[in-house]
């Protein structure tokens, strides 16, 4: 197993992530077994509990794990699927560390930072790597992310278990990747400083990076690289600039350009071979056509949305048209905002506030015949519009929001849970899908597996009613209504699930694909 272990310096959200995930793609082109474990060194035992306003995108993992949004972004660049094991906090940590203590595993001995935490961590790391398969090939290289800056109080121990890895194997074992920022001062001229900086705090805990990733606003001249090699001890072929792209799936073909791939390879005594193209080419072909997608927001950050915005973006461009997301917050739109996109999207979310102007997106979506798209609380928020405004329950409502025909209601199995952490329905669940329905023409299949995260869904006690009504659920995994579709409109669809976290840039996901499509068609019908 060969390790690249990659850190940040100078200020965190440089983009850690889309640099070790570009770097895992670059040797995935030539044919190489990768996987990834990002280490996050907050106390929680993982991101469900944390706000998304303040943390970005909770990414569900096929085991139901709840994890940083990095790891979706190593499961698209890389086209693996990972599980909770590959995402490593310091609350997991100290919690099996003082679990071992509890049971007498140390013998009475006195439990410290180094040996006990920093052992656990480096097992944690290589039992991850060692048993990861990815369709029945076993990894041969294992991106490690550390998470934070350098500097930082609570890395420490992860960069220390790092300083003993990197001792402990083989040289041609391991790479350390560090990466930071090269600012521009007021006059316009990038500055150096920061960079060399980082890499003192950085050699000051014991470690030496082999390769510098700077991130800048334009490429780095010869003179910047230069000055960083000779201060920071790294040759001047390790120095890479990484400038702002326009596309993050563009970041490795930008990385090969600095040669970053043969810097890798050599560090790590891996064979030089052939690249295959074919990734890079689908990640930048042209558009021909554009489409405006609104999505009815209630958290006022874009990163909570990360996983939509990718899928709509591959859906996109198998379809050669670039979607452009236009942001309308649930509680303040107007009607006339939606009059003027091409498609309506509700994501998902939680909690009562901002719930009024996703029931009124849907509606206006439904009557006025604009293709619609609902996910999780979107789904929900569709039954809930449905049975108000066509069966007549003025009152429907879900039982997360309080009294009336609660015609979403809790499942039974979240009835008597207290804990909030990992307890809700998550991860991969199958789903029977319905012959001669939309979703059957979207997923060409009877059954699909797709991932979830939601307590409530549809009340069994309305089903049929909805059903009568004209709701048609053409998606269900036993008694539990999956996805919901109205025959009579153009495109009206939502899922319980959430299609997102399994889309691909080469693999886009089904009902986003026809979501793209029917906004295309709108478009055109608009037109005319």
């Amino acid at each position: 197993m060969k390790y690249i272990f990659v850190t940040g310096g100078v200020m965190s959200g440089l983009g850690k992530g889309i640099t070790a995930a570009s770097i895992g793609r670059i040797l995935k082109n030539r044919g190489y077994q990768v996987t990834a474990i990002k280490i996050d060194p907050y106390l929680n035992i993982d991101a469900g509990t944390m706000n998304p306003a303040q943390h970005g995108e909770v990414f569900v993992l096929s085991d139901g794990g709840e994890v940083d949004l990095d790891l979706g972004n190593y499961e698209r660049f890389l086209d693996i699927e990972l599980t909770s094991n590959h995402n490593i906090t310091t609350g997991k940590i100290y919690k099996s560390v003082i679990e071992k203590e509890r049971r007498g595993d140390f013998l009475g001995g006195t439990v410290q930072i180094i040996p006990h935490i920093t052992d656990e961590i480096k097992a944690c790391i290589t039992r991850t790597a060692e048993e990861f398969e990815n369709n029945g090939h076993r990894a041969e290289v294992c991106l490690v992310e550390v998470g934070g800056t350098v500097g930082d109080i609570e890395s420490m121990p992860f960069l220390e278990a790092v300083r003993q890895m990197r001792g402990e194997l083989p040289p041609h074992d391991t790479a350390l990747v560090h990466v930071t920022l090269v600012p521009a001062d007021t006059m316009g001229d990038l500055k150096t400083k920061p960079t060399q900086h980082s890499v003192k705090a950085l050699r000051e805990l014991g470690l030496r990076p082999d390769i510098i990733v700077c991130r800048s606003d334009r490429v780095l001249p010869m003179h910047s690289r230069r000055k960083i090699s000779d201060f920071c001890d790294v040759p001047l072929n390790a120095v890479v600039s990484a400038a702002d792209a326009p596309d993050i799936y563009h970041v490795p073909m930008e990385l090969e350009k600095e040669g970053a791939a043969n810097v890798v390879l050599d560090l790590l005594d891996l064979e030089k071979r052939g690249v295959d193209a074919e990734w890079y080419r689908t990640v930048t072909e042209d558009y021909t056509n554009r489409v405006t997608i609104g999505i009815v927001t209630k958290y006022g950050i874009e990163d909570v949305y990360l996983s939509i915005k990718e899928a709509l973006k591959h859906a996109g461009r198998s379809l050669s048209a670039e979607v452009q997301i236009r942001w309308l917050d649930a509680e303040t739109y107007e009607s006339a905002e939606l009059a003027e996109v091409d498609g309506v999207l509700i994501p998902g979310g939680f909690g009562k506030r901002g719930v009024p102007g996703k029931i009124a997106a849907v509606r206006y979506a439904r009557e006025n015949q604009i293709p619609f798209l609902g996910i999780c609380l979107g789904f929900q928020m569709a039954v809930v519009e449905f049975a108000r405004d066509v069966l007549g329950y003025e009152d429907a409502i879900s039982e997360e929001f309080g009294e009336g025909t609660q015609v979403i209601a809790i499942l039974p199995e979240q009835e008597e849970v207290t804990d909030l952490g990992g307890t809700m329905r998550l991860g991969n669940y199958p789903v029977e899908v319905a012959q001669g329905t939309r979703a059957w023409s979207l997923y060409q299949k009877k059954d699909i597996t797709e991932r979830h995260r939601h307590r409530y869904e549809v009340n069994p006690g309305y089903i049929e009613e909805l059903k009568e009504g004209g709701l048609v659920f053409s998606g269900t995994n036993g008694n539990r209504m999956e996805i919901l579709e109205l025959p009579s409109h153009p495109f009206f669809f939502a899922t319980q699930f959430h299609p997102e976290f399994r889309s691909r840039p080469t693999r886009p996901s089904p009902p986003y694909v026809g979501f793209v499509k029917a906004c295309m068609e709108h478009k055109n019908q608009k037109h005319q």
